[in-house]
């Protein structure tokens, strides 16, 4: 069942109000990695809650209790719920999205207020820390919302909704909850959900829309070097005591080679090589070396070989090094031997891996390499948040419905792909409600998400959001029987 002709005019003509409404989502600096900006992402999620009510929509704002930030205790921003629709006839779909964003500064290297969405006329681009992971995708419900409600159109299914604030920091409190709100059966707000619809990922590329049926997961993990009780000079005591900087590079030199193979034994063991079926899949994604080149900005491809490439994405484990805490950054020549230093690096998951099954190897690992120093230093390990890998049936009606969709407004079939980065709360609901899960990409494969200059191209924002609109008449057509 095709969008009606006048949802997809009303998006078109009210493309800059939409835009100015997204830009006002992402002037909220949400960053709930860091406890300066966590009133922000209450904010953010109370005017989420407002746009959502404003279109006839049933919310709850759910407290998810408090946890631990940099020695702090804080309290965890809430689940936004919602729910419109109790036609028993219509199939219910449960929208996920999270509206928290990763950090983002001037001086990181961006070329415009990373929270203010800039318009680049010229290119059609929007610019700001959010405006495709996660908050045009979740305006892109709302202008949905916004039109079946200003048109007196109903609904084509029963929708629910459930969004967070911690996704960018592991989604803490999140997976609890859901388990939780399922157990209470006919009373849980998820309650008759029919299948998932989750917009948080990105095309392969700039011009083909795509469908992900798989994710890999995550641990992310922290590794300490302590040693003096206080920052040394290094004219002082350099050579005459053990250094943290010096153990804990020597550690991490150790975790991944160049190539990207993870040097930590037992780990790419455990996934299966591919079989020539497999491969074919790949080579038949509408992708090529230069789109990874466009968006990196850099021939820097480890494999000459597209398949291989897009294997190294999306069906093989990834060890990345992210950063160093307490060691001297900035101007001057300052001679400091850090006291205390902390590495952080995380491995992307596939099947059969998951968080429980990794980890111990990893502890095991570096302390074994520690232990092979001889430092007098003390090192700990620790996991910060993980998530399994997910797999998704992706012949399932909600695909189908989707492909239509997507054949509607691109006039193009969707690529079928499985994606690298990863959403913890996909597998959750999977397997707590027992239903299939979609994703639906909006944005294009060189938004940067996590970069700087994150962008959301203006196409993309508005037949994006035609998309989702009509995603849900094409999964509505029919009826259901309950």
């Amino acid at each position: 069942m095709a969008a009606p002709a006048d949802f997809l005019n009303f998006i078109d003509v009210n493309k800059d109000r939409f835009i100015q409404r997204l830009a006002r989502a992402v002037e909220i600096p949400s960053v709930s990695g860091d406890p300066a900006h966590r009133e922000d992402v209450f904010r953010m999620a109370s005017f989420l809650e407002t746009q959502l009510k404003q279109y006839g929509v049933e919310t709850k704002a759910v407290e998810l209790g408090t946890h631990i930030m940099d020695g702090q205790t804080l309290k965890l921003p809430p689940a936004i719920l919602g729910r419109i629709g109790d036609d028993r006839a219509k199939k219910t779909i449960l929208i996920y999205g999270h509206f928290d964003v990763q950090p983002a500064q001037l001086s990181d290297g961006w070329d415009f207020p990373p929270f203010e969405l800039t318009r680049d006329e010229k290119t059609g681009r929007l610019y700001g820390r959010g405006s495709t992971d996660d908050k045009g995708p979740i305006f892109g419900w709302i202008n949905v919302l916004d039109a079946h409600h200003t048109l007196n159109k109903p609904l084509p299914v029963n929708l629910r909704f459930c969004f967070e604030g911690m996704e960018e920091s592991g989604s803490e409190g999140l997976d609890e909850f859901i388990l939780a709100e399922v157990k209470k059966g006919k009373d849980s707000w998820f309650d008759g959900v029919d299948a998932v619809c989750i917009s948080d990922n990105y095309w392969l590329n700039t011009r083909t829309p795509a469908l992900t049926y798989g994710l890999r997961g995550i641990s992310y993990y922290r590794v300490t070097v302590s040693g003096p009780a206080r920052d040394l000079h290094s004219g002082a005591f350099g050579r005459m005591v053990h250094e943290p900087m010096t153990d804990l590079i020597i550690l991490m030199s150790k975790l991944v080679d160049p190539q990207g193979n993870i040097l930590i034994p037992g780990i790419d063991e455990m996934v299966p090589p591919p079989d020539e079926e497999e491969r074919h899949l790949y080579r038949n994604i509408d992708y090529s070396l230069e789109d990874v080149e466009i968006s990196t900005g850099a021939k820097i491809t480890i494999s000459e070989d597209k398949a291989s490439a897009l294997m190294g994405r999306m069906r093989s484990p990834s060890l990345s090094l992210h950063g160093i805490e307490g060691a001297f950054y900035g101007a001057g020549g300052k001679t400091v031997i850090p006291a205390k230093v902390t590495g952080k690096f995380s491995i992307r998951l596939v099947p059969p891996q998951t968080p429980e099954n990794v980890d111990p190897l990893v502890v095991k690992f570096l302390s074994a390499e520690f232990a092979k120093l001889g430092s007098k230093n003390s090192i700990n390990v620790e996991d910060l948040h993980g998530g399994k890998p997910w797999v998704e049936d992706y012949k399932h009606w909600n695909y189908e419905a989707a492909h239509r969709a997507t054949e509607a407004v691109y006039k193009q079939a969707p690529d079928y792909m499985r994606e690298g980065g990863s959403i913890p709360v996909t597998l959750t609901f999977a397997e707590a409600l027992g239903v299939n899960v979609l994703l639906l990409p909006m944005g294009r494969g060189d938004d940067g998400a996590h970069s700087t200059n994150e962008k959301l191209d203006t196409s993309n924002f508005i037949e994006g959001t035609k998309l989702l609109g009509s995603y849900l008449h094409e999964a509505g057509a029919g009826t259901k029987a309950r």
